[in-house]
């Protein structure tokens, strides 16, 4: 298993993520599950532009990391996997792909029908539903900033939301 690091953010590669968690755990390369980003070069272009020396990214829709999965996991180093929103996510689970990981949930900003939950993370009554699914079909779901940030298990995000 290549892919070490499994979050959900919304802004994807910034430096929370590149610097924060990326160099702490030595990342290679991230993967960017976005059906948007996939087809945008111009976006993939910037949102690159802040990775340190050789690590690279990867930005791949929702079907073509399930059909790649394998590949994606695979690859030399260590790699992190993002997703925008918990939908993304949802759907590698319910695909069976993350039985064996942990899924680190990241910033959910304010929105329209959300729910503030903790100073990072908004929830909307169905993103609770899916990062529900998510923690049965993998070791878990914890919110944590920073590596060095406490912890937080789900359950104590969620049950306001519902």
């Amino acid at each position: 298993m290549s892919l070490s690091l499994f979050r959900i953010d919304e802004r994807l590669l910034h430096g929370q993520v590149i610097v924060g968690w990326g160099m702490r755990l030595g990342i290679d390369y991230y993967v960017v599950v976005d059906d948007a980003l996939a087809d945008s070069e111009w976006e993939q272009d910037l949102y690159s532009a802040g990775l340190p020396g050789d690590t690279g990214a990867e930005f791949v829709s929702v079907e073509q990391a399930v059909a790649r999965f394998s590949e994606l996991d695979g690859r030399a180093g260590r790699g992190a996997l993002l997703t925008p929103g918990t939908g993304e996510m949802r759907s590698l689970a319910e695909a069976g792909l993350l039985t064996d990981r942990r899924i680190n949930l990241g910033g959910l900003h304010a929105g329209e029908n959300r729910i503030r939950v903790h100073t990072y993370i908004h929830l909307a009554p169905g993103e609770a539903a899916d990062l529900k699914v998510i923690a049965q079909a993998s070791r878990g779901v914890t919110a944590r900033d920073l590596p060095a940030g406490k912890e937080i298990a789900l359950e104590n995000l969620i049950d306001d939301v519902e």
